[in-house]
């Protein structure tokens, strides 16, 4: 086998693929369900029960998963949306600056979206 046929193999091997539109719509909804549910548990939660301090433990242990669950997705879904986005920030921008800006613009946009839906605030 050439050197030449091993460099074509390994291209095409490691040529990128982008993800199909329905995992991608998966992945969304989920990320999504999950920032729902998140906030949801953390406005249920109530503090009046932390009064007994050996109930400190078992109380505070939901509403930390909560945060942590409710961010990890929230980033999911920001990083998820401003991906979606890219393509049109390159063609619009002028240099890499330009871009780098837009796409922080687009981040703290989608960010904003997400923490003004949370249940209570619509």
């Amino acid at each position: 086998m050439a050197a030449a046929d091993v460099e074509t193999l390994l291209r095409q091997a490691l040529a990128p693929i982008e993800p199909p539109a329905e995992l991608e719509q998966r992945l969304e909804a989920t990320l999504d369900t999950l920032v729902e549910r998140a906030a949801g548990e953390l406005e249920a939660w109530e503090l009046s029960s932390m009064r007994d301090p050996r109930n400190w433990p078992r109380q505070a242990a939901r509403p930390a998963a909560a945060v942590v669950v409710g961010s990890a997705a929230a980033v999911g879904l920001v990083a998820l949306r401003t991906q979606r986005k890219r393509h049109r920030r390159r063609a619009a921008s002028s240099s890499v600056l330009d871009l780098a800006e837009r796409t922080l613009r687009d981040v703290a946009s989608e960010a904003g979206r997400i923490a003004e839906r949370r249940p209570g605030r619509r």
